[in-house]
């Protein structure tokens, strides 16, 4: 099985030298396990899967920490939340630094513990699925700007897919891409299964995992829309709290995303529901039963797979540089109306941004299409960002099929999905 070089790698090694502890998080079958094991060679990996190892851990805690000695690798920690404490007092006993690297399948649990226990101790790093650079193994790793500047730079190593629409439909998740073998519906529907019967288990109290299953295929046919939890409770026979309460073991699991609506004071319409965004678009595609790339590109759910194909691996290109994304990355709706034309006739729309990236002070708004060209009008909402006091509109962009990068106007460019 050929290892992928993850664009993580750096920030785990400048980590390692900066801290006494690393904790990589990251959804189920994102990798986390084998990059540790790969850039860590030299540290005894300890994984916690091995019930054994975990009845030793709890039982016998100081004996078990006393045989594994750092530096180490402890994968699954989550399983032994008993450690936490002691590896603290190790840490602060010793002035070295890559002392632990740990890792596991549920970031819920894992930032509860390390908030109770480690908090300043520990460099926390996101793993993702694998992002279209990985997968063409381009090692650029600047975080995706719709600038010139960054098109240039990209421009040097960019690649365009012979078939976008099939690493859609396939997802990111590393063993679809290391195994050849690998029968797409087979992962899918074995990764379901333990992610329910394993993560959502343990972290819950859910026992009814038919329903929770529903409640995933409900949100998964929602992707890059807005959470209507009524709605979503309405499906499947549940109530609006328990949705809330699902929603967020969703998210705190690393399956989906909450994008949150940008509401300064000043844009008094704007509309404050978060929209959802699945994390992988193959388990998305599963999930809703479109089972080729060809059925998904031409379906009714192509655009809204495309855009939430498009924002997930924006939000890959920070998260593999270390990047807290969560405090830059915006959308806006707003009920102020424009007049769009439609079959030949005016009709009036909400306004819309479908993805906003903020930096120093600079607003850089994107609109999401899956067609191969676009006018201008795509981004007539845009403007809007120019009534926000003491925040200047930067460079727009709108990220389609088209096959080269261009400028509808002097300020917004026309970039193909392969240039994030």
């Amino acid at each position: 099985m050929n290892y992928i070089t993850r664009s993580i790698e750096n920030r785990l090694h400048e980590a390692e030298k900066a801290f006494k502890a690393i904790l990589l998080t990251g959804a189920r079958q994102t990798g986390k396990s084998t990059v540790l094991k790969e850039i860590f060679r030299d540290k005894k990996y300890v994984t916690f899967d091995d019930p054994f190892i975990e009845e030793q851990a709890r039982d016998s805690t100081e004996m078990f920490l006393f045989l594994n000695q750092p530096p180490v690798i402890f994968d699954e920690i989550q399983r032994v939340p008993e450690l936490f404490r002691h590896i603290k007092i190790r840490c602060d006993e010793s002035s070295e630094r890559g002392l632990y690297c740990l890792s596991g399948s549920q970031p819920f649990r894992l930032m509860q513990n390390v908030s109770e226990s480690l908090s300043g101790r520990v460099c926390i790093i996101e793993l993702s699925a694998l992002s279209l650079r990985e997968i063409q193994g381009i090692s650029f790793d600047r975080p995706f700007l719709p600038t010139m500047e960054y098109v240039l730079e990209r421009q040097k190593t960019v690649r365009k897919p012979d078939n976008i629409w099939e690493i859609i439909h396939r997802g990111g998740y590393p063993e679809l891409y290391q195994n050849p073998y690998m029968d797409w519906q087979s992962f899918y529907a074995s990764y379901v299964k333990t992610y329910l019967e394993r993560d959502v288990r343990d972290l819950s109290v859910v026992h009814d995992l038919d329903s929770f299953r529903r409640f995933m295929i409900a949100v998964a046919a929602r992707t890059g829309q807005m959470v209507n939890y009524s709605n979503i409770a309405d499906e499947i026979s549940k109530d609006v709290g328990t949705v809330k309460n699902w929603m967020s073991i969703l998210e705190a699991s690393g399956i989906v995303y909450l994008l949150e609506p940008y509401t300064p004071a000043v844009l008094k319409k704007a509309i404050k529901t978060p929209k959802v965004y699945f994390r992988d678009t193959g388990l998305a595609a599963y999930l809703t039963r479109w089972l080729t790339p060809e059925t998904l590109a031409m379906g009714a759910m192509s655009g809204a797979i495309f855009e939430t194909f498009v924002i997930s691996e924006i939000l890959k290109s920070y998260s593999n540089r270390g990047i807290d994304y969560r405090y830059c990355v915006s959308y806006y709706r707003g009920r102020d109306k424009k007049k769009i034309k439609k079959d030949g006739q005016e009709t009036a729309v909400e306004s819309e941004i479908d993805f906003i990236i903020e930096e120093n002070g600079v607003l850089y708004p994107i609109e999401i299409k899956k067609n191969t060209s676009q006018s201008a009008d795509a981004a007539s909402a845009f403007p809007i960002l120019d009534k926000v006091p003491e925040k200047k509109r930067g460079m727009g962009a709108v990220i389609c099929m088209c096959p080269e990068p261009g400028k509808l106007r002097d300020n917004i460019l026309e970039l193909p999905v392969w240039y994030i």
